[in-house]
């Protein structure tokens, strides 16, 4: 039983779903994610949702980044096991 199904979704409510990502220069996530998680740390090469294009360095494995992307580049990112939340 899920007491908050009928609550909205806003931009600081918990994720809904998740979904393994796979690093690509050239696809982009099926939808903007509402955060990431990285298992095994590293870099994270991610366009955001305005468009913009950063690396984050050293990330820790187990952080969750509260960040909107559209996708994760397999260029310039050496983290591993990273999941887009919705």
């Amino acid at each position: 039983m899920d007491k908050f199904s009928s609550f909205p979704t806003t931009p600081i409510s918990p994720a809904r779903g998740a979904v393994n990502v796979v690093p690509s220069d050239t696809n982009d996530l099926p939808q903007v994610s509402r955060a990431i998680y990285v298992g095994l740390g590293g870099d994270v090469t991610a366009t955001l949702a305005d468009g913009d294009t950063v690396t984050f360095t050293a990330v820790p494995g187990g952080a969750i980044l509260p960040i909107r992307v559209s996708a994760i580049a397999a260029s310039g990112t050496t983290a591993s096991g990273i999941l887009a939340l919705w």
